[in-house]
């Protein structure tokens, strides 16, 4: 399965079974809101953090993947020099 769908399969199913423990509380409504807002400002800072922490793992390969072709072009390059000063 895809890391991606299984991160959000666990973000959501954290979401909903915080929501659903807070709404079967016996709190006062304006409390019960509170913790509703607090746990989605909780959720939403995960999110944000997981989305940065998969954006710094693109841009990681990214680069990788760069500098290998980087290199690939460059060897290449220096063996096409090294034929034509052999002709």
């Amino acid at each position: 399965m895809n890391t991606s769908k299984i991160l959000l399969s666990f973000i959501a199913g954290a979401a909903v079974g915080g929501a659903l423990g807070i709404l079967f509380a016996p709190d006062k409504g304006t409390e019960t809101r509170r913790k509703i807002a607090e746990k989605g400002n909780d959720v939403a800072d995960s999110v944000k953090d997981k989305f940065n922490e998969f954006v710094d793992g693109v841009k990681d390969k990214f680069t990788a993947a760069k500098n290998e072709a980087e290199d690939v072009a460059e060897k290449g390059f220096n063996s096409y020099k090294k034929k034509v000063e052999a002709m």
